[in-house]
């Protein structure tokens, strides 16, 4: 059984970031620019703070790839962190002898206070270089390759802002996702992008920040990815919990997810079609307030994960905290910030399922190589017809 799994390691204003990714099979064309867009993608969005004018994040690919095409072996990615000129001395690897300030003051909402403690720290520092979302750019890396692998069999990819400050985008089924990309919020309705600006601007002036949330969508997945027979096979339980690892996330759900509590169950369940109605594939839905899983496993429905990213902690007005050394009040640490990252969020978020839905399709179709791949995907594909019974 393949498995697609990856590692990330690295601090926020270290040299850089590396990934080590397992499970690819031989044979899959892969470059650089490959993992490219959504590098991009992830950096841009309104409300993000004065890093993004620093980094212009490429991962670089420095092992498992031959000539364009992967050997079976362990992918490696680099990509530099260029502040890292400025943080030489305060993170350096070898010992220094200049006296480096210690960060003492806590930041209430981030893992500054229970990283410390957990690890025995007197420098926070240590906690807030690894927990900081920098690492989510290698997220992104990682899955510019496990998209790469699902486009080979037509599973496509897309996310957009549903909500931000409270105010909410009025969108249907069917966005118009050039327009999304296009959007200083990746949203797509203009009236509320324009409310949804303006909220940010607001609580920038103010010393705040803003949190939202964000609906991922992905197209072409199979019936029969995950299953039921355990918890931990559950495909919905992975995504939730994969979602759920991004710094600020809060709440995932499913399709309609927590607005199917306000519904009753003939209004929530989705009428499965009957033989003569099939189109391009079989055992369709009527709707999708599912989500594209049930059971734990896929139903050949597009899978929409929608998930709640609450305000980063980190504010230019401090709340009041406490000091780690003394225990003593005092104003939270502040180091320079995004005021809004719902819009990059949801690029991460798309990131996280897309590495989740890899793992699931590595498990369901396994492969030392592409074409050995390919004929599991379409030997699967062919019998997912009615289960009749002749003679």
């Amino acid at each position: 059984m393949g498995r697609f799994r990856f590692l990330t390691s690295g601090e926020s204003h270290g040299k850089g970031l590396t990934a080590l990714i397992e499970g690819l099979p031989a044979g899959l064309p892969l470059t650089e620019d490959d993992i490219a867009r959504d590098m991009t993608r992830r950096q841009g969005g309104y409300g993000r703070g004065g890093r993004m004018k620093i980094e212009k994040d490429r991962a670089e690919i420095t092992a498992g790839v031959r000539h364009g095409l992967t050997l079976g072996s362990p992918v490696a990615l680099w990509i530099t962190n260029r502040d890292w000129v400025n943080w030489t001395e305060k993170m350096a690897v070898e010992p220094v002898d200049a006296e480096i300030e210690r960060v003492t003051r806590l930041r209430p909402g981030h893992a500054d206070l229970p990283g410390a403690i957990k690890y025995g720290f007197d420098d926070v520092r240590n906690v807030l270089e690894r927990a900081s979302a920098r690492e989510t750019a290698a997220r992104v890396a990682v899955a510019g390759v496990a998209k790469r692998l699902l486009d080979e069999f037509g599973v496509s990819f897309r996310s957009h802002t549903l909500a931000i400050g409270g105010v909410r985008s009025h969108v249907g089924e069917e966005a118009d996702w050039e327009a999304v990309e296009a959007d200083p919020v990746r949203c797509g309705d203009p009236a509320a992008s324009e409310q949804m600006v303006a909220a940010i601007d607001a609580a920038k002036s103010d010393g705040d920040t803003l949190g939202g949330q964000v609906e991922v969508r992905v197209s072409g997945v199979p019936l029969g990815l995950g299953s039921y027979v355990q918890w931990d096979r559950k495909l919905d339980g992975r995504i939730a919990q994969a979602i759920c690892s991004i710094n600020a996330f809060k709440g995932v759900g499913l399709g309609l997810g927590f607005d199917a509590t306000e519904q009753r169950g003939s209004q929530t369940h989705d009428v499965i079609l009957p033989a003569d109605q099939w189109g391009e594939r079989p055992w369709p839905h009527d709707t999708n307030r599912h989500g594209g899983i049930e059971g734990g496993i896929t139903t050949g429905e597009d899978i929409v994960v929608r998930a709640a990213v609450k305000p980063i902690p980190t504010l230019a007005h401090p709340l009041p905290s406490v000091d780690l050394d003394t225990g003593e009040e005092v104003l939270a640490h502040y180091e320079r910030s995004d005021v809004c990252v719902v819009p990059a969020a949801g690029v991460v978020a798309e990131a996280m399922v897309a590495i989740v839905l890899a793992d699931a399709w590595l498990e369901k179709f396994g492969g030392d190589s592409l074409a050995e791949m390919r004929a599991s995907v379409e030997s699967h594909l062919a019998g997912l017809g009615p289960r009749g019974r002749s003679g």
